[in-house]
């Protein structure tokens, strides 16, 4: 077989397909590209051997160019190499939902969890590719916690806690190192959106400053969300300071009230999350409440 042959004739079928039927160029590229990286590992012998045939990579590149116009570098073909490498474990096709774009932000990762990780997260929330260059770029899959990470290779149960990152990341508008309760509150309404998406996914905004009675006495919940995906209440509150055991006395008594006057019976029991300055393993350790999870702030 003339791999040369066959690989620029792929790529000629792709230009010809995307000039005719734009509307159907995304499956178009991906199928091609697809076709193309396999060409690229037989023709290097294999994938055992592909990573020392470069230099017929750099070869079938400089032809390209030549004769197909730009577009072709080395460093564009060693990306069909992968883009087939990722997908032929599987046996399966790329999805076509994502574009060729998508794609380009997750090839340069070197861990296929990872990269596993980001396609799925871009297909499960319709991200756009600079939505997801933005998650790689803020490491949001190595923030995640050993064990989720496990759970997602091996395709357990997932709860609610799993995808909390630590740390969470917090945008410092005004570029300030240190911070009262009050002012990690503001930058975090600032862009709720993204603290949010720091949880995990599924949650909704209730309010902040949330007032409740205990007794004679008035207090209030920093923060109040929905988890949609676990239908349960979540209760923030924001610390400054390392974790402290009072912390947790403070997050339970809220947590209750909410159980008592607020869930109804169709909810599940409210989720408490302490975000703080340093966490304290310990402290969690011996709670007696297994609802309540803590994960460390840096601003950014």
């Amino acid at each position: 077989m003339n791999y040369y042959e066959e690989i620029k004739n792929e790529l000629i079928e792709n230009e010809i397909y995307k000039k005719a039927k734009d509307y159907s160029k995304n499956k178009s590229d991906l199928m091609h590209y697809y076709n193309v990286g396999k060409l690229l590992i037989e023709a290097q012998g294999g994938e055992a051997r592909a990573k020392y045939g470069d230099g017929l990579i750099k070869e079938y590149s400089r032809r390209l160019t030549n004769e197909l116009g730009q577009g072709y570098s080395t460093r564009n073909l060693k990306r069909m190499r992968k883009f087939y490498l990722i997908f032929s474990k599987g046996s399966a096709m790329p999805a076509f939902s994502l574009s060729w774009s998508h794609y380009l932000e997750v090839l340069c990762l070197k861990d296929i969890n990872e990269i596993i990780y980001y396609i799925n997260t871009a297909i499960d929330y319709n991200l756009s590719y600079r939505e997801l260059h933005k998650r790689i770029k803020n490491k949001e899959y190595q923030r995640l916690d050993d064990n989720t990470k496990s759970k997602l290779i091996n395709k357990e149960e997932i709860i609610i806690s799993d995808f909390i990152k630590n740390p969470i990341v917090i945008k410092n508008s005004l570029n300030i190192e240190i911070i009262s309760e009050k002012y990690l509150k503001k930058l975090i309404l600032e862009d709720i959106s993204s603290f949010m998406k720091e949880l995990g996914p599924g949650f909704c905004y209730i309010d902040d400053e949330y007032k409740i009675k205990l007794g004679n006495t008035y207090n209030y919940i920093d923060l109040l969300l929905f988890n949609y995906q676990y239908n349960a209440f979540v209760v923030i509150e924001l610390k400054v300071t390392e974790l402290r055991k009072e912390h947790i006395g403070q997050i339970m008594l809220y947590m209750n009230y909410i159980d008592k006057n607020i869930k109804n019976i169709n909810h599940d029991k409210t989720i408490g999350i302490i975000i703080c300055k340093r966490d304290n393993k310990l402290v969690l350790e011996y709670s007696s409440d297994s609802r309540i999870f803590s994960s460390e702030f840096v601003l950014l």
